[in-house]
């Protein structure tokens, strides 16, 4: 410890939290930073919460830098830079005596220790108080001693499209924070000793929401329609900015009803179309949902959770829709709901979910939250190898039957124009033809047509994931993106008698799911809801019951520090 009471080294894995206004550019930073520090060799892991507001409130990201994979949230905080006088008080059940806060002591009133720099009155020099936030960003890539020129060219490159005189003052911003930064390790003030790995290097930087749209893209999606709705918005508008790129036709509609539609129509004109929604969008797409399932159209849904009922908490984030989804349009058809955990699997289960909704012709979901919409980490580059683009499209005959009752229960799919047939459908009950019907036998093999196809589904279904030994005692599940905060805890906590069961299909139910927690003495169930969504779905399928749950649903996901702590106590 230095003088000031600020440590001098800090190593291994450093938590950076960025806190301000809604307009003060914390965003700017979290673009920035992460790609900065990826390309420099190291593993990153970003996270943001913020308020439903384009102005004022605070918000924060929390940038994790480690030596090692990192891609969990933590409450920890090593390194502060608060931005406005709100941003300590916001923050104050995450700042512990080691937290080194460094921001404007003249303007951030606090009992606290600050390491004085004075982003706003260095950026006032510059030409603007609209540039501390990239004044603060150059004193983080000081600390970290980032090659300055690599840096400089890609401030360059963001802000190119304002004009050379915005890039200009940007970068002298940007050397002016960085000679602070660098200044303190000379100094021997404060220093970050982090080692670097070439492996992250090399490594890709995605969101988890540019992850489900790379993986649509792979799927051979050339069809996205949306009404824009937190936190799935991101998934729309990467696809939509690489339109031209890859041939897709994106439309923003007046609602979720019209696009939920509209998707079906691109499938039954022989497109592979997505819609993406929350909660709340979704609620307005369950009778297009439920015509997919009469009319046997395929449909991807991504759906991005955040807390509910209603507009509920629209910038964060919750496991809340599970039954919504599994029970969404009235009658009864099959369907498939994926739950990827992290950007890898979000983008080979997006990929997958096309494949499967064209060879079953069923709505297949793709459930994620906010926290996975948003978060940003390091994962190794995509293998093509492992991607299967399957379309499973018929050439009509003449004679075609579009609703040909066949024992797996999958009618050839046709589309117009493609063959010598008329390729009818119809929402009502309609016979082998797609005309309307009401004889009744003929309405009892229709249905039995259709639920067919749950078993094929089932043989479909991604297996769970076991991570840690098969000789557990204590089996924890968890589904979706709790999967690496929970990783991190069990690592932390150190029993081989604990594993983690991860599900990443949580509809139809794996039969292995049943095999896991059979085995086990004691199951803990972790979701970010308030009722066990998952746990429920477990025990009316498998009839297994939940011997504890960690439950959370305040909007925030779990840290590692919590589920640490509650593991470890639940599985005593």
């Amino acid at each position: 410890m230095n003088g000031n009471g600020y440590p001098i080294t800090i190593d291994d894995d450093v938590s950076i939290v960025f806190c301000g206004a809604a307009g003060q550019g914390v965003q700017t930073i979290e673009k920035v930073l992460p790609v900065l520090l990826k390309r420099s060799g190291y593993y990153v892991c970003a996270t943001k919460e913020y308020m439903s507001r384009v102005r004022g409130g605070s918000n924060s990201t929390e940038i994790r830098v480690s030596s090692g994979k990192v891609a969990a949230y933590v409450d920890r905080i090593d390194i502060l830079i608060p931005l406005d006088h709100n941003a300590i008080p916001h923050l104050e059940n995450r700042i512990s005596s080691s937290t080194v806060i460094i921001g404007d002591k003249a303007r951030i009133s606090s009992g606290r220790d600050i390491l004085d720099v004075p982003f706003s009155s260095i950026a006032k020099e510059i030409g603007s108080a609209l540039y501390e936030n990239v004044v603060s960003l150059g004193m983080i890539a000081g600390i970290f001693l980032i090659e300055r020129g690599m840096a400089e060219d890609y401030l360059s490159n963001i802000f190119r499209k304002k004009g050379e005189g915005i890039v200009q003052n940007n970068i002298d911003a940007f050397r002016a924070g960085y000679e602070r930064g660098a200044g303190f390790c000379r100094e021997g003030r404060f220093c970050v000793n982090i080692e670097k790995n070439r492996e992250a290097a090399g490594d890709i930087l995605l969101s988890g929401s540019q992850a489900v749209g790379l993986g649509a893209i792979a799927g051979g999606c050339n069809y996205i329609c949306a009404y824009p709705m937190t936190p799935s918005t991101g998934v729309f508008t990467f696809l939509a900015g690489q339109s031209d790129n890859f041939g897709i036709v994106a439309e923003q509609v007046e609602d979720e009803i019209a696009a939920m539609n509209m998707q079906l129509g691109a499938w039954y004109a022989g497109a592979r179309a997505m819609v993406t929604t929350s909660g709340g969008g979704f609620a307005l797409m369950v009778e297009g949902v439920s015509l997919a399932g009469m009319i046997e159209s395929p449909a991807v849904v991504y759906l991005g959770q955040r807390p509910g009922p209603a507009t509920g908490l629209p910038t964060r984030t919750e496991q809340g829709d599970l039954e919504l989804l599994l029970y969404a349009g009235h009658g009864e058809f099959p369907r498939a709901v994926y739950a990827p955990g992290d950007q890898e699997d979000a983008f080979y289960l997006t990929q997958k979910a096309f494949n499967v909704a064209d060879r079953y012709q069923v709505p297949v979901f793709i459930m994620s939250d906010q926290h996975l919409a948003d978060i940003v980490c390091n994962m190794p580059v995509l293998d093509p190898h492992l991607i299967k683009l399957e379309r499973s499209i018929v050439e009509t005959k003449k004679d075609y039957r579009r609703y040909e009752i066949t024992s797996d229960g999958i009618s050839p799919r046709g589309i117009p124009g493609h063959g010598a047939g008329l390729v009818g459908v119809d929402s009502d009950e309609h016979d082998e033809e797609g005309h309307i019907t009401e004889d009744l036998e003929l309405r009892v093999k229709m249905v039995d047509k259709r639920i067919r196809k749950t078993e094929l589904l089932m043989r479909e279904t991604e297996p769970p994931d076991l991570i840690g030994r098969d000789d557990f005692t204590t089996l924890v599940v968890g589904w979706g993106s709790t999967c690496h905060a929970i990783n991190e805890a069990l690592d932390n906590i150190g029993r081989d008698d604990i594993s983690f069961l991860y599900i990443k299909q949580v509809y139809p139910v794996h039969d292995d799911i049943a095999y896991y927690m059979e085995k086990a003495q004691r199951t803990i169930m972790i979701e970010n809801n308030a009722t066990s969504q998952f746990g429920k779905l477990i025990k009316l399928h498998l009839g297994l019951d939940i011997d504890r749950y960690i439950l959370k649903y305040n909007g925030m996901p779990f840290s590692v520090e919590e589920l640490t702590d509650a593991i470890r106590r639940d599985a005593l």
